[in-house]
């Protein structure tokens, strides 16, 4: 007795691979862009931190400067990033992302705000 397999077409084969691809690339860039968001928050974390260390006098407020604000934006672009990505492939809840991640509402309220000094073009 010889054991038949079903043929399949090239075609689906094919698409099968391509299909594969297309998954593992946007699971890849998901992941990129996450990595990408946890570094520029904790960036931004840890410059308050060591102005809340140093500017202690002053708590509750919101240390000011241009370091700041360029580690503001960049926490705010790569959340934005991410969250296209992730709806791009089906994932649309971003609560998850803002509790997951814990993004502060000051990153989030610029989520996509993009200005002259944006890091994006």
């Amino acid at each position: 007795m010889t054991l038949r397999l079903p043929r399949m077409n090239s075609s689906k084969v094919r698409e099968s691979a391509l299909g594969y691809e297309i998954a593992q690339e946007q699971a890849a860039a998901l992941g990129r862009l996450g990595r990408a968001l946890d570094a520029a928050l904790a960036a931004l974390s840890e410059h308050d931190g060591l102005l809340q260390s140093h500017c202690g006098d002053h708590p509750g407020q919101a240390p000011a400067g241009a370091a700041r604000e360029r580690l503001l934006r960049d926490a705010s672009d790569a959340l934005w990033c991410f969250v296209v990505q992730r709806e791009a492939v089906g994932l649309r809840d971003q609560r998850a992302i803002m509790r997951e991640y814990r993004v502060p509402i000051e990153v989030q309220n610029r989520m996509g705000a993009f200005g002259t000094g944006s890091g994006l073009r």
